[in-house]
């Protein structure tokens, strides 16, 4: 049987062929440049806008509100606040730092007698019997204290001892110191100060004022009545013929 065969662009002439490509290749060139035209002249439909309100909750940034607000606060403050005006600097008149007290005069260790109370104390007019008697019984007056308190001469309620004596006077040193002590309760002195001394320079009136914490004296007496915190004078003589002697 014969064959039947579909015709073939290869069968057609070459004219035929040519003029069909070229006009496919037309057509699609045409098309593109349709599209492209297309393409520039198409706008977008407009976007309705909505109607739903959008609340942003996030809290601001520190940095932001402390650029914001610190500025306008300062220049409220700035502009509602008047300037306080300095204080007037006012110098004193006088000086505000009061100086010391001078200090006060301390007691001297001696104490000032009259030429009358000198020779009253005069180891050479010193009794040897120990304290004199006034009238009525009083203790003998014989001087002045230190302030100018009546001095009394002293009685003892018990003589010191040689041992009590000794622990203080210089070895081999022979003469007498007087002193002046202030009755205390007990039959005992204090507040003792120096008189005198023979011989000059021997530092027998200093030994006999640091003995005196053991002496045992009577208070003197007045009008029958014993005197407390009156003060006494006190001699204690070493020689070379007695022991000691007590005055």
């Amino acid at each position: 049987m014969p064959a039947y065969r579909l015709p073939s662009p290869y069968d057609r002439p070459p004219f035929y062929r040519r003029a069909s490509g070229l006009a496919l290749a037309l057509g699609v060139n045409i098309l593109l440049f349709l599209v492209l035209l297309g393409i520039g002249a198409w706008h977008p439909l407009p976007m309705k806008r909505a109607r739903s309100l959008v609340v942003d909750l996030l809290p601001p940034s520190k940095t932001a509100a402390n650029q914001t607000v610190r500025p306008a606060k300062t220049h409220v403050a700035a502009t509602n606040r008047p300037v306080p005006k300095p204080p007037p600097i006012i110098l004193p008149v006088k000086p505000t730092i009061t100086p010391p007290p001078p200090p006060a005069e301390k007691s001297q260790p001696w104490i000032e007698m009259s030429k009358d109370d000198l020779a009253s104390a005069d180891l050479k007019n010193v009794p040897r019997n120990g304290a004199g008697s006034g009238a009525n019984g009083d203790s003998e007056v014989v001087g002045r204290g230190p302030n100018g308190e009546t001095l009394y001469g002293v009685e003892w309620a018990r003589e010191p001892t040689d041992a009590e004596i000794a622990g203080y006077w210089p070895r081999n040193v022979f003469g007498a110191g007087v002193i002046a002590c202030k009755t205390i309760p007990h039959d005992r002195v204090d507040d003792c100060i120096e008189l005198g001394q023979q011989p000059p320079g021997s530092h027998l009136a200093s030994a006999v004022r640091q003995m005196a914490w053991q002496f045992r004296i009577r208070p003197p007496r007045r009008n029958g009545r014993e005197l407390i915190g009156e003060w006494v004078r006190i001699t204690i003589e070493i020689d070379q013929s007695a022991s000691g002697d007590g005055r």
